[in-house]
């Protein structure tokens, strides 16, 4: 196997031996599998791709993690819910579905004060709604979508899968 010199600076020598620590002595495989991550995201973001961090589960108590790109999103309230759907393509060409359904009679009110910003913000819906249940599904082909998320949101993702996102005018 060819060996390959890497040259290390004095002040990131401290980073190299931690990471040699971590991987049980060999240096080698930990650099070899931060040299794939790196090419993979760095890819992916040259192909318009982005790394997708989202929350799942009762309150979004967990998150998941993947290389994507946002096609969509709706959002929709009522008396009784706050309904948020995005709909990514994962960079292996998956479709996913990300769903928050937030039911107002489990509106947090811990805080309990109108003083507290944090009571305004959830109120007017500013930023993420950080209660409710969050909701992950992950399909190989469109079609496949079709009610699993709201009808208005299904006819916007077929043109746009059926479309390049951005097309380029040569005018």
């Amino acid at each position: 196997m060819p060996n390959k010199t890497i040259y290390v600076a004095d002040t990131d020598l401290p980073l190299f031996q931690r990471a040699q620590e971590l991987v049980g002595g060999n240096l080698s495989g930990a650099v070899t599998t931060a040299l794939r991550r790196f090419i993979e995201l760095e890819e992916g973001r040259l192909e318009g791709f982005e790394e997708v961090v989202l929350r799942v589960g009762h309150n979004g108590a967990r998150q998941v993690r993947f290389s994507g790109v946002l096609l969509s999103e709706l959002n929709d309230m009522d008396d009784e819910r706050a309904l948020h759907v995005r709909v990514y393509r994962s960079r292996k060409g998956k479709f996913v579905a990300h769903t928050r359904y937030s039911d107002w009679n489990e509106y947090p009110t811990e805080t309990g004060s109108l003083r507290d910003w944090k009571s305004w913000r959830r109120m007017l819906g500013i930023g993420e709604l950080d209660w409710g249940d969050f909701r992950l599904e992950i399909v190989d082909d469109f079609p496949e979508l079709k009610g699993k998320i709201p009808d208005k949101l299904y006819e916007r993702i077929a043109d746009i899968a059926g479309h390049p996102q951005v097309e380029d005018l040569d005018i």
